[in-house]
């Protein structure tokens, strides 16, 4: 049995550019994924939308979330 694991992440109240800013800053780090663990980011209103999917290794995707909720930390205060 396979099992698939779904994460949203929604940072609200985003300029446009603040969301367009931290997305690049982002786009370096989502080549290479491991087979069964995918990242889409996408810009809705004023938010920016992280979606993860992995399937079987959940330690896995709780690393990535943490990784690149560090890395969005790090973009925000960079911009301020």
């Amino acid at each position: 049995m396979s099992l698939t694991c779904q994460v949203q992440i929604s940072l609200n109240n985003l300029s446009k550019d603040r969301a367009n800013t931290v997305k690049k800053a982002l786009d370096p780090d989502n080549v290479n994924f491991p087979k069964g663990l995918s990242l889409s980011v996408e810009n809705i209103d004023n938010k920016l939308v992280f979606n993860f999917e992995n399937e079987d290794d959940m330690k896995k995707l709780i690393s990535t979330v943490d990784e690149v909720l560090a890395h969005i930390q790090v973009a925000l205060k960079v911009i301020e």
